[in-house]
């Protein structure tokens, strides 16, 4: 039962902390209203986020599991992780700009969808690189941070989408 109660606790905390999405989207209701296309693509955006975080995640954890990631190791993974995020976020932001034309999205909004996503996938890989060592750091289990990455993106890549959608559509009224 102790494993249960660990799980709901941290599942229950993490369910909380998702709400600060839900008041960064209600904040800028009137952006998203004047440009509901990008809502369209609010799903694809960050659970792109959190995917790619989790992946990088995962690959740190499975790292420490095992052993192949540790002191000597562990700037060389982090460098390639880097490179990682960069290509990563190069060959999703093209598929999102293919998939945005694709629909017809107006031009000013496939470049913040394209830009957004770029953005979101390249810290996702990189907070989703360290989340796992900065946990083990301070005694956290590093698992949790293939949950917590999701949560993390899901907040940061609506306040992405937001923050660069107001800058290319010349959009001056946001709050995050």
């Amino acid at each position: 039962m102790r494993g249960l109660k660990d799980r709901a606790g941290w599942l229950i905390g993490l369910l909380a902390l998702q709400s600060c999405s839900s008041f960064i989207l209600a904040r800028n209701e009137e952006l998203l209203q004047e440009h509901i296309i990008i809502v369209n693509f609010l799903t694809m955006l960050v659970g792109a986020g959190g995917n790619a975080g989790n992946q990088a995640s995962v690959g740190v954890i499975r790292g420490l599991a095992v052993g192949t990631l540790n002191g000597r190791t562990v700037k060389a993974f982090l460098k390639k992780e880097f490179y990682y995020g960069l290509a990563l976020s190069g060959l999703l932001g093209t598929a999102g700009c293919a998939r945005a034309l694709l629909f017809r999205t107006p031009l000013k909004e496939t470049f913040a969808i394209t830009s957004s996503l770029m953005s979101i996938v390249f810290i996702s890989v990189t907070l989703g690189s360290l989340l796992p060592l900065g946990m083990k750091r301070v005694g956290i289990d590093p698992a949790h941070s293939s949950t917590s990455i999701q949560v993390i993106m899901d907040i940061l890549g609506v306040s992405i989408v937001v923050r660069v959608s107001a800058l290319v559509l010349g959009f001056h009224k946001t709050a995050v």
